[in-house]
């Protein structure tokens, strides 16, 4: 039978070889997984590659390490390294073992503050290392954009840069010395110095034999990454055996133990952002700016703020100066005035049409990070289409750097191709991502790289300028080092790895650039009876395929106000990232080792600990929607089907809700009884150890008096016109807030009209994917709403979550219906409503910790509720994150202890730390989790604002 686009093209993997597992699991245990689901999340990184592993190791010692190794070594099995599985290259797949250094092997061992030097472990995430640092006044210097999430160990085998390399070198000049596995299995040390090199047979005889091709084809420039540094070896540089080793890809043995040099850090840096007619005009301006040393000298395409501006609003990227190109000067000072001082200087001395200088503060820091969402953000083209690495690291001497960015941008432009570029101009280094049409083949890729490549070699060049070669650029190494030079390649990774185990099909004897590839591999699937994949041309597998591996989904960004990814932080494991769960979908839609379709377990697996918060749709630059991907698979696996329990119960809800409310008192006896509530608990498909949220006496929608349309005050103009939706949570289990909402936009003078009965989000079938239902439950919504938008009132939404479905999934869901979009653009918050009609709020000095909800954060955004919170003087602290319940995810069984574990590391920890600050949530499934398991009361907004109101009004006035 043909394969089709609902049964994926199965192609399966080498097959293991015998004895292998068996002994590796009798060695290792339970750090060994050989699962299907585990192989296909190691089958690729951030790469446009897919490679399928026989074996994963987590090792949580260097003996577990050798122990892997060895058993690898014995039965002919290739062994690749990987940390956070950022690699643009492909660097970090392999077809044999695959060790896995991020999960356990992450200690800091040591840091020094009077040698400036640490000892890690190769798991040690960047920013974890920067923070143990930090107390010190130090740092290390090489700053990757993935510092939340990249590991020390793929920096120093990529030999890594990032921004401040500038100032600071990349990851070879900073590496003091290291522990080293060989692949002929030695142990080793290697550092530099008079007898570094004679730690390894033969390196001294290799180093006199090829002395000339050294000094001649090796370190022409500070970013030529491609190949081996062996540069290092020389005489003249120290024999500097660690710094050689830097770089080499896990081709020459694996990493057990680094001491890395720290720079102190800076104390007060400034930007100057400098415009320019295009990225070539301000590349020609780099070595004018050179000499005044800045910290660090980035390129940024005026379009990839666009990107942000599309998806975030126009508030989301700071005040920037014309032009179609921007060079991001960031320089140092003792004080915040000197920076300044220092940044004006440089502004000066440029040859831009326009400048910004920004200290250090709010603004800087949202630049930063738009210029660290770089990878993401250039994965779309300004056109909108996939862009792929490939070409996106090469670099050239900074003095070339002009020359060659028109060079490329004419080759571009003949192959019919695009992309956004940015980079390390100051290094000469431009990381942009090419609208290759892989989903057909890869033709088109592999012409232009190789025409690429000369280029690039015409320009005094390198291919790769910090994240190696891998298996996207390693056969185009001659293209830039003559035969010599890739014979001394060889000859040195045959010294410490003869029979070719380590990482084989890297730097040395290169697999085909065009091998291997995931996206040709993956049919079309068109949408079909679910969500439209509006963004992705109406195709599923493009959809999925937004996922390019960037792995912004393993950091931790609480602390900086991000909310993705609350599974992955809980647990840490692969299959619960966002990046984990794509990649499991992509191999179903690929082919391979996920081979059941829709209803494949690996795909259930990944998926089931996704609380669907949609935090990824907004922290995510690639604009991945897995909470939309989740209801999609459980839309296509149940259709027809026979549904777990809990869809027919949580997700229905607002339905028993109705059904309920006439027993309230006699449903509230039985949650109060232990048996009883753990039996209804347990037939609902819910955890028992929940508590049945408590019905109120009478729904809203029985309070007759309540929604009695409030009149406008004698003498007073009619105000502005809204509508009221009081969704099924408000009506039915939070009828105060409602009763609060009408008195707030009374007090602010609105027009207020209550929407009638039936008008419901559906949200509980979306998150269940009954999606069929959901469509029905919209439609009707929208003949309930839109006569109302019509007549020009604008629609207030009390539940966060019911607004952002109004606001996002519904066009999703009925694209082809007019009025979807007519309601979503009429959807407000109340913060959003009235701090756009100019209200001024009560006054109130309350200290309030709040917990945005995840829709409210990803959909809406909670600038506007900090913006009214604030202007009415309350003293705000916010919870990022998740508060872990997510509507029937924590209500679920076998979710409950992610989902209590999320909240004592988020909300409940900083409701401990803050027991002075009120609650404020304005979600229903954040003031339920913080009641259920810590007993704590919380508040809507609405409610904080009428409290506020009554608290303002003469004694005695109604």
């Amino acid at each position: 039978m043909a394969p089709t686009a609902d049964s994926p093209q199965a192609t399966s993997p080498a097959a293991p070889r015998r004895g292998f597992v068996g002994q590796l699991q009798l060695e290792l245990g339970d750090r060994v997984d050989v699962s299907p689901l585990t192989k296909a999340l190691y089958s690729s990184d951030a790469s446009n590659y897919r490679v399928v592993p026989e074996a994963v190791v987590l090792p949580r010692s260097r003996q577990d390490v050798i122990a892997a190794a060895a058993v690898a070594r014995a039965h002919g099995v290739p062994v690749t390294a990987r940390g956070g599985g950022t690699s643009c290259a492909g660097n970090a797949i392999g077809p044999g073992l695959v060790i896995d250094f991020s999960r356990f092997m992450d200690r800091v061992l040591e840091i020094d503050p009077e040698t400036a030097t640490a000892v890690v472990e190769p798991g040690v995430v960047l920013s974890a290392l920067q923070e143990r640092a930090a107390p010190h006044g130090l740092r290390f210097g090489p700053d990757p954009s993935t510092a939340n999430r990249c590991t020390i160990g793929g920096m120093i085998g990529n030999n890594a840069c990032g921004p401040h390399s500038l100032a600071s070198g990349r990851t070879a000049d900073n590496v003091v010395s290291m522990t080293w596995l060989t692949g002929r299995g030695d142990v080793i040390t290697v550092g530099a110095g008079s007898s570094a090199l004679g730690a390894v047979p033969g390196l001294e005889a290799f180093v006199a034999d090829n002395l000339a091709v050294l000094r001649t084809e090796f370190g022409r420039f500070g970013r030529q990454i491609s190949g081996y540094s062996l540069e290092h070896l020389l005489p003249e540089n120290g024999r500097n055996l660690a710094a050689a080793l830097v770089g080499t890809e896990g081709t020459c043995g694996i990493l057990l133990e680094a001491r890395v040099k720290l720079v102190p850090r800076a104390p007060a840096p400034a930007l100057a952002v400098l415009g320019y007619e295009d990225m070539p005009t301000a590349a020609d301006d780099v070595p004018n700016l050179l000499p005044l040393r800045p910290l660090a000298l980035e390129g940024l395409d005026a379009r990839l703020f666009d990107v942000v501006r599309r998806a975030h609003g126009a508030g989301s990227v700071p005040a920037l100066p014309a032009g179609g190109g921007w060079l991001i000067a960031e320089v140092g000072g003792a004080t915040s005035q000197e920076a300044v001082a220092a940044a004006e200087r440089l502004v000066a001395a440029s040859r831009a049409i326009g400048a910004v200088v920004l200290p250090a503060g709010s603004d800087a820091t949202r630049l930063w990070q738009i210029r660290a969402d770089g990878a993401g953000l250039a994965g779309r083209t300004a056109a909108g289409e996939q862009a792929w690495p490939g070409w996106e690291d090469s670099a050239v001497p900074p003095e070339r750097l002009g020359g060659y960015l028109r060079g490329l941008e004419a080759l571009m432009a003949d192959e019919g191709v695009s992309g956004l570029a940015y980079g390390h101009f100051g290094d000469g280094c431009v990381h942009v991502r090419i609208d290759f049409p892989l989903e057909k083949d890869a033709v088109l890729m592999r012409r232009f790289l190789e025409r690429a490549a000369a280029l690039a070699a015409e320009h005094g060049g390198s291919l790769s300028g910090e994240h190696g070669d891998g298996r996207a650029r390693s056969e185009l190494l001659p293209a830039m080092y003559s035969p010599e030079a890739i014979r001394a390649m060889e000859a040195f990774k045959a010294l410490f790895d003869p029979d070719d185990a380590m990482n084989p099909g890297v730097v040395v004897r290169p697999a085909p650039l065009d091998a291997d590839l995931r996206r040709p591999q993956a049919l079309p699937l068109l949408a079909s009876g679910g969500f439209a994949f509006a963004h992705d041309g109406g195709d599923v597998t493009q959809a999925v395929h937004r996922c390019v591996g960037v792995g912004k989904c393993r950091a931790d960004p609480r602390g900086e106000g991000g909310f993705m990814c609350p599974s992955y932080i809980a647990t840490r494991g692969e299959k619960d990232s966002t990046r984990g769960r794509a990649r499991a979908l992509q191999e179903m839609l690929n082919g391979g080792v996920v081979t059941q379709g829709w209803r494949s377990p690996e795909v259930h697996e990944a998926l089931d600990l996704c609380l669907s918060c949609k935090a990824c749709a907004s922290d995510c630059p690639t604009g991945i929607d897995m909470a939309a991907y989740k209801s999609e698979t459980l839309y296509r696996a149940y259709k027809g089907r026979l549904r777990p329990r809990s869809h027919y119960t949580l997700g229905r809800l607002p339905d028993w809700l109705k059904l309920a409310a006439p027993f309230a008192p006699l449903v509230n006896l039985a949650g109060r009884v232990a048996p009883l509530r753990q039996v209804m608990m347990a037939a609902m498909g819910a955890d028992t150890r929940r508590s049945l949220p408590r019905l109120p006496r009478a729904p809203f929608r029985w309070d007759r008096a309540a929604r009695r349309r409030p009149r406008t005050p004698e003498g007073r103009e009619a105000g502005p016109k809204v509508l009221l939706w009081v969704d099924s949570f408000s009506d039915s289990l939070d009828p105060g807030i409602p009763r609060d909402a009408l008195g707030v936009l009374a007090a602010a003078g609105c027009d207020v009209e209550i929407a009638g009965p039936g008008a419901c989000c559906g949200l509980t079938l979306v998150s269940t994917g009954q999606l069929t239902a959901a469509k029905a439950r919209l439609r009707k919504t929208l003949d309930l709403l839109v006569p109302h938008v019509r007549d020009g009132r604008t629609v207030i939404g009390l539940e966060p979550s019911c607004t952002a479905t109004l606001r996002s999934d519904l066009l999703e869901l009925l694209p082809e219906d007019p009025r979807a979009a007519e309601l979503a653009r009429s959807v407000r918050t109340v913060a959003e409503f009235l701090g756009s009609i100019g209200w001024e709020p009560p006054r109130s000095a309350e200290k309030l910790l709040v917990q945005p909800h995840c829709h409210h954060y990803a959909v809406m955004g909670y600038d506007a509720d900090q913006e009214l919170l604030e202007k009415m003087g309350c003293d705000v602290e916010t919870s990022a994150g998740c508060c872990g319940l997510a509507g029937n995810f924590g209500m679920e069984k076998g979710h409950y202890e992610v989902s209590e574990k999320i909240a004592r590391d988020g909300i409940l920890a900083k409701a401990a730390a803050a027991p002075d600050r009120r609650l404020l949530a304005d979600g229903f499934s954040c003031r339920t989790q913080v009641r259920d398991l810590a007993g704590l009361d919380s508040r809507h907004l609405v409610e904080v604002l009428a409290e506020a109101l009554r608290a303002e009004a003469p004694a005695g006035a109604d």
